[in-house]
């Protein structure tokens, strides 16, 4: 049985006081997830015990790194349900995003073609296909939302009805919104009215929350980030179908040691490996250890657990701020579908009638908790809503509701300071 309280045990961050000797509250996690001790170590041991540089070696030394990292991979990709060829590692999902712009955008797109984005989207799953269009004369197309909070499916089907569209890139679940969006309903619009198109789905905001199957969700590019799954900070990854490796569909888009077969003074071939070819230069192997054994963890408390704790939270911290008085929160109420799949997970966001976000955020913090105030990177969703910023609390497998609870008590703060009864 999932147990938060055992879980919390395992990241020391979470012992830290602020302020006057507060206990931390953080409910930033969508910004980026706090680390259990497992991964911390994993990280050290590498740096005590395995560094060198793989591939490169024909020491022991080297060898302990290159099996650590070839291990490290084949661990995260089954975490995803993918194959460990599937894999390139990034940095982020950003990186991971601007790679499919360059390895696959650049060569694959023309004037005329189309791109199809939401009005939902991070910026960095937005702002790569603007650049991208300016390069290849594409055009960027925009899905709105119905009741500012889901996508309009019958406007996304009129736009691969018109033609031309050969890629589709939308988030699993909003970073701000916390809506779950209909993946296997999006992709088989997408399968059946522009067949040649191809599906990138930003995962960056579901992989620590639920359950994921990349050959299962019948997308053929997935981006995401470590960090956000209680991993290192600048790791990331992105899978690719296997078939467009092979194709050469997708191609290398940084250059340089490690990727490359053979070099001559004006040309040079890369490596048949599919794992070196898209690896430029020195990997950052302890924290794709670390990232390993992020997934490792993850995957002994059991995904579909963790889902359903992350829900808990969610559909508790939703009922208990919509009580309070001026505050609005924004998004679906939380709801099971026929599947027992959430339609939201990951955040609560809220705006206040008479208190700005920044403000907001800055009182809660002198009472220890920790929130994100802003547009959270989704500017467009926030114009289109008309919110000039937004307040998020954000949660993990180490939130509980006892947190909740200190978060809709600071309000009480909030509400002496500016005055309302």
């Amino acid at each position: 049985m999932f147990d938060s309280k055992t879980v919390r045990e395992d990241f020391p961050i979470l012992n830290e006081t602020v302020h006057q000797s507060l206990p931390l509250v953080y409910l930033d996690s969508a910004a980026t997830s706090q680390k259990p001790n497992q991964v911390i170590e994993a990280i050290t041991e590498y740096y005590q015990h395995n560094t060198a540089n793989v591939h490169r070696g024909v020491h022991k030394l080297s060898d302990r790194s290159t099996q650590v990292w070839d291990d490290s991979r084949e661990t995260i990709a089954q975490f995803l349900g993918a194959a460990a060829e599937e894999l390139i590692i990034t940095r982020n999902t950003t990186e991971a995003i601007n790679g499919v712009a360059y390895g696959w955008g650049d060569h694959q797109l023309k004037a005329g073609d189309v791109i199809v984005s939401t009005a939902m989207e991070h910026h960095a799953n937005l702002v790569v296909w603007q650049e991208l269009c300016k390069r290849t004369g594409a055009t960027l197309k925009v899905v709105g939302l119905k009741n500012e909070s889901i996508l309009n499916l019958t406007q996304l089907e009129e736009i691969l009805e018109q033609g031309s569209v050969k890629l589709v890139a939308f988030g699993h679940v909003s970073n701000t919104l916390g809506t779950v969006n209909p993946v296997k309903k999006i992709v088989s619009l997408v399968r059946k009215l522009a067949p040649e198109s191809r599906v990138l789905l930003d995962a960056a905001q579901s992989v620590p929350h639920m359950p994921l199957n990349f050959h299962a969700l019948n997308v053929d590019f997935l981006v995401f980030s470590g960090h956000k799954m209680l991993a290192p900070m600048g790791v990331g990854g992105l899978l690719v179908r296997k078939s467009m490796l092979l194709a050469n569909e997708m191609q290398p888009w940084l250059f340089g040691g490690g990727m490359i077969n053979q070099v001559h003074e004006l040309d040079a071939t890369y490596s048949d490996d599919l794992a070196d070819r898209y690896t430029a230069g020195t990997p950052d192997v302890a924290s794709v250890r670390g990232l390993a054994v992020a997934c490792e963890y993850l995957a002994k408390l059991n995904m579909t657990e963790v889902m359903m704790h992350d829900f808990s939270l969610v559909q508790y911290a939703y009922e208990k701020l919509s009580k309070i008085p001026g505050l609005t929160v924004i998004g679906l109420q939380p709801a099971l579908d026929e599947d027992g799949i959430p339609n939201r997970l990951g955040s609560v966001a809220f705006v206040h009638d008479e208190v700005h976000a920044h403000d907001l955020a800055q009182i809660l913090d002198s009472e220890g908790v920790a929130v994100r105030s802003g547009n959270h990177c989704t500017m467009p969703l926030h114009i289109a809503c008309g919110w000039q910023a937004t307040t998020r609390a954000s949660f993990n497998v180490y939130s509980t509701k006892e947190e909740i609870d200190v978060l809709v008590k600071a309000f009480d703060k909030v509400l002496k300071i500016f005055g309302r009864n």
